[in-house]
């Protein structure tokens, strides 16, 4: 039994349906102040976090924190614009959530060429002036981008969301078998020499480098998600040095190459990170990002949110990085309008609630669907709510795909006396499950202040029904790791439905349980396959409804984005530091310093 915080399941968000869902816009947001950017890069940008980013390399990483980051070292084909988002569906939200061409020189369409007529053949063009901060620096190729499809299905820290792009690009289930196959051999060792050698002499049929300057990949299928698949960071280039390095290894951390903005100068494993102007990046060659910064800091180890938030407000640090915002400081904040503050708009399924569903505890009691129902039951989703700072913050929720989302229906599968908890139902399956006196088991959260608070609303609210969890916090930066090894406008359900139940397991995807249905991968294909949104939503909608049915996980709430930063932060479109969608995070590329000392 395991709380999720901020992992992103996403595709994007881009695509919500168009009831959309109303800003928490109840402090100032108004424009930044009138002084503007500077013109060459100034100041230090001090980020605190509870433990920080989970992984550097780019194939691994799948959390926000790591997003936040990437965005300053990580160039995609496409990338999301910056935008100060006033409510979901407004234009400001509609240009944060679509791509723009990144290292792309358009977005490919079929006006302009970039798709073929039977929509399967996607070309791109390489913007002239993008370089690795290489020495010298070099310009980075159509073959760089291959690189990293290729480092997907490495052995040891493969991509943690496959399934988006293995049933869209074509051979590139293949090219995943063969790799796969080939290191499952115990004379296959994973080192960085037979990682690299493999991926250097295999090919996959659908991507192609017709030339240095153009990539070209071949879909199985029209997908009309493509293109905000290829904005995802999973998606950027590699550098030919990563080939050295054990992928998301220590070393490779060590190495990391950038053709963004900042370059990684220093890391200190569970400890610090800085990031200083790459001297290679050129304004002239990014459309999406700036460098108005000299250095960016991340310091690791502040677990307390009321302690990140007071040293924000002293200007010690400038922003928060991983951990949920000081609940008990929001009605505050809104009641003064403090224009530092600011509760952006989202749509998620964050919090939520899997199961280990290989877990030997209690008789493999997870493995009991009796068992996770009864927890569907018995959750006081209200309580989690006030943890995290109450409705102004959060929406409670009772099906996986949240609100606003094609698929989504507002239904009540498990009727818990509107999110208080059911006790006597969950009594009632336990005994059912032949749990008759009770279960106890384990959960992982992650342990800064406000995780802990929420597992401690969990744990209270089920053990009034028989379930005891006893607790087991964990560090954010290894979290997932410990969590995946445990032993135990358009088509966005994509979004929600395979990430959390297609059958997968593996490290680094989200479907953390283990969980199989056949009658799961018909209705993802078949929502995939959809050539209508209407005829998708209502298979993401099965799927969705077939995921409570069999209690894989446990939907809480659908949360907005409190924000806050120190007085010298400053952005275009607000006071207040912005909230990005597809980042998770406050976007460091669009960030200025006044004053630019501290």
């Amino acid at each position: 039994m395991t709380p999720m915080p901020k992992r992103f399941a996403a595709l994007a968000v881009a695509v919500l349906a168009a009831a959309g869902l109303a800003a928490c816009g109840k402090s100032t947001t108004s424009a930044a102040p009138g002084a503007g950017p500077p013109s060459k890069p100034a100041g230090t940008l001090r980020i605190v976090a509870a433990s920080g980013f989970n992984h550097l390399d780019t194939v691994a990483a799948y959390y926000t924190a790591d997003y936040m980051l990437e965005r300053a070292f990580a160039r995609q084909m496409l990338a999301y614009p910056y935008a100060a988002p006033s409510a979901v569906g407004s234009a400001s939200w509609n240009k944060t959530v679509n791509p723009a061409p990144d290292i792309a020189t358009v977005v490919p369409s079929t006006a302009n060429g970039g798709i073929s007529s039977d929509g399967r053949t996607y070309t791109f063009h390489i913007r002239p002036g993008v370089m690795w901060n290489s020495s010298p620096p070099r310009q980075v190729t159509s073959t760089d981008f291959i690189r990293e499809f290729k480092a997907f299905y490495n052995p040891v820290q493969p991509v943690g969301a496959p399934f988006y792009y293995n049933a869209t690009i074509a051979g590139l289930q293949k090219y995943d078998n063969q790799e796969t196959a080939y290191f499952a051999s115990r004379a296959h060792k994973p080192t960085a020499t037979n990682i690299s050698n493999f991926q250097n002499t295999h090919t996959i049929s659908g991507i192609s480098a017709p030339s240095s300057s153009t990539l070209q990949i071949k879909l199985t299928h029209p997908a009309a998600d493509f293109l905000f698949m290829m904005a995802m960071p999973f998606a950027s280039a590699r550098p030919v040095e990563s080939d050295k390095y054990v992928p998301a290894s220590a070393q490779y951390n060590q190495h990391v190459m950038s053709d963004g903005p900042y370059q990684i100068t220093a890391v200190t494993p569970g400890k610090s990170l800085v990031m200083t102007d790459n001297p290679a990046w050129k304004q002239s060659a990014d459309p999406i990002r700036h460098q108005y910064l000299s250095k960016i800091t991340l310091t690791i180890g502040v677990s307390s949110a009321q302690t990140q938030l007071a040293d924000m407000k002293a200007n010690t640090y400038d922003l928060a990085q991983d951990t949920p915002f000081e609940p008990t400081a929001i009605p505050g904040l809104l009641a003064s309008h403090d224009p530092k503050f600011h509760i952006w708009p989202w749509s998620d399924t964050i919090p939520y609630l899997v199961f280990n569903l290989r877990s030997p505890d209690a008789k493999g009691a997870m493995a009991s669907v009796k068992v996770r129902q009864a927890f569907e039951y018995g959750i006081n989703k209200v309580a989690v709510q006030k943890a995290y700072g109450g409705p102004n913050v959060a929406q409670i929720i009772n099906e996986v795909i949240p609100p606003g989302n094609v698929g989504a229906s507002n239904s009540v599968m498990y009727p818990n006396n509107n999110g208080n908890g059911n006790t006597a139902q969950c009594k009632t399956l336990l005994k059912q499950a032949g749990y008759p006196n009770g279960v106890t088991l384990t959960g992982l959260y992650v342990n800064d202040s406000v995780n802990t608070q929420v597992f401690q609303a969990i744990q209270a609210s089920l053990k009034t029904c028989g379930i005891n969890i006893k607790s087991k916090p964990e560090p954010g930066s290894s979290y997932f790791t410990d969590l995946g090894n445990a032993p135990s406008n358009g088509n966005n359900g994509r979004t929600f439905i395979p990430p959390f139940f297609q059958t997968n397991c593996v490290v680094n995807t989200i479907n953390y349980g283990c969980y199989n249905n056949p009658q799961m991968n018909k209705l993802i294909k078949q929502a995939e396959a959809a050539t209508t949104v209407a005829a998708a939503g209502n298979f993401w909608h099965q799927a969705d409804v077939l995921a409570m049915k069999d209690a894989v996980i446990v939907p809480l709430l659908s949360q907005q984005a409190p924000y806050f930063s120190s007085t010298r932060v400053h952005n275009v479109g607000s006071t207040a530091v912005a909230y990005q969608p597809n980042i998770g995070d406050p976007d460091v590329t669009n960030l200025w310093l006044s004053p630019s000392n501290p």
